[in-house]
């Protein structure tokens, strides 16, 4: 039986020109855990059908057993639910959701490198799988983190990941920008980064993928075809 929670917005902040980050506080006692990696599904009041008013995103932060969860949402330019959320909520609004759901979570024993690449706020799930590695104390090996966005202006949770870099030798963080010409990092897309630095296949490394379709797609040819890595190295999850 599906379970339905109330929240309560807490907070919205404008990280970058087209995203917003989201704290919703679940009401009520109705126990809610979830594995690093998940989404959750919103039922938002836009159409009379219900299944055109859920959307699903995925939480951004890591459990902590708190009822707080974060949501790293980016305003589509004909997407009635991120309007909806732009638009009229605000702190004090209510959201109703269902969830957790998804199977894109790392595995309890972690035994390979973990290469994770993402555009957008395909990171959000990324966010949460790191930071739970990290403040769990979960074992693991080396974990690399590229991200892809056109601008430095759209870059997420940068402070984060570099604070993050400088002080964990076990953590690798990778920039990639399309079209900023001002940016002295990588230019370009982020399939050059893992091209160069993951040029000979090896077992011991794993690759998880989150974005739009497009880059998704072009990284796995890139990673079977032009690379050789096997199937069950590559883990995704779609964004559109």
């Amino acid at each position: 039986m599906t379970t339905w929670y109330e929240a309560t917005v807490v907070k919205i902040e404008q990280a970058t020109p087209t995203v917003r980050r989201f704290w919703l506080e679940i009401k009520g006692d109705e126990p809610f855990e979830f594995r690093a990696g998940q989404f959750v599904t919103f039922d938002l009041p836009i159409h009379e059908r219900r299944q055109k008013r859920w959307r699903s995103y995925s939480i951004a932060n890591a459990p902590d057993g708190r009822r707080v969860l974060e949501f790293c949402i980016v305003r589509l330019e004909e997407g009635a639910g991120t309007s909806y959320l732009f638009n009229e909520i605000k702190p004090g609004s209510s959201l109703r959701f269902k969830g957790p759901d998804g199977a894109f979570y790392l595995p309890k024993n972690i035994e390979t490198d973990l290469v994770f690449i993402c555009t957008g706020t395909g990171v959000a799930p990324f966010r949460s799988m790191i930071f739970d590695l990290k403040k769990s104390g979960q074992p693991h090996r080396n974990l690399h983190l590229i991200f892809g966005a056109r601008r430095e202006s759209d870059i997420l949770y940068r402070d984060e990941f570099e604070a993050l870099a400088a002080q964990s030798i076990d953590f690798q963080y990778d920039i990639a920008l399309s079209r900023d010409e001002n940016w002295s990092g990588n230019r370009g897309h982020v399939h050059q980064i893992y091209l160069e630095k993951y040029a000979r296949p090896r077992p011991d490394v794993r690759f998880y993928l989150c974005g739009w379709s497009q880059m998704v797609d072009d990284a796995v040819a890139n990673l079977l075809v032009k690379m050789g890595f096997s199937r069950e190295q590559i883990v995704f999850e779609l964004y559109g």
